[in-house]
């Protein structure tokens, strides 16, 4: 009786503990928000024009592309492709924010300290992005996104 209380209450807790995660309340002032929504928009079209770029000139970047952590070139290229072209979209939109913060944080980490060995000024850009990504990952996505409209729709009242 004892342990099935304890799992309903485990359940809940997680629950509680994944929407926290995917949908933060704090900094969600008007200012605030602003501010997010204008850092989300310029590093969002930002990245998303370094994918555009990598996907113009894939079959020439596909065999000169860093093999990073043993995947291949052409694998690392698709994965950079999926976090600057695919996740700056959602970046965009600040829908599944955090989960798409994640793909473009490594990317950013692996090109600061791998590619451009830590650095500057040749890595100077990656470290901005690997910055502001995981400013923007610890603050959220502010109110003006989607993931506030998800969450004040589904939001108990």
């Amino acid at each position: 009786m004892a342990e099935c209380l304890f799992t309903g209450i485990g359940n809940q807790i997680l629950q509680i503990m994944l929407y926290s995660f995917l949908f933060p309340q704090r900094f969600r002032g008007k200012g605030v928000s602003v501010l997010l929504l204008l850092l989300r928009v310029f590093f969002g079209v930002m990245f998303f024009m370094h994918g555009i770029d990598k996907m113009m000139n894939f079959s020439q970047l596909s065999d000169t592309f860093p093999n990073i952590m043993g995947f291949g070139s052409y694998m690392s290229l698709m994965l950079a492709i999926f976090a600057e072209f695919c996740c700056s979209l959602f970046l965009l939109a600040g829908l599944l924010f955090r989960i798409t913060l994640l793909p473009m944080i490594i990317t950013m980490g692996v090109a600061f300290f791998d590619i451009h060995d830590a650095m500057l000024p040749e890595g100077e850009l990656s470290l901005i992005y690997l910055v502001v990504f995981i400013i923007l990952y610890l603050v959220g996505p502010g109110r003006y996104s989607l993931d506030y409209l998800i969450d004040s729709r589904f939001r108990k009242p």
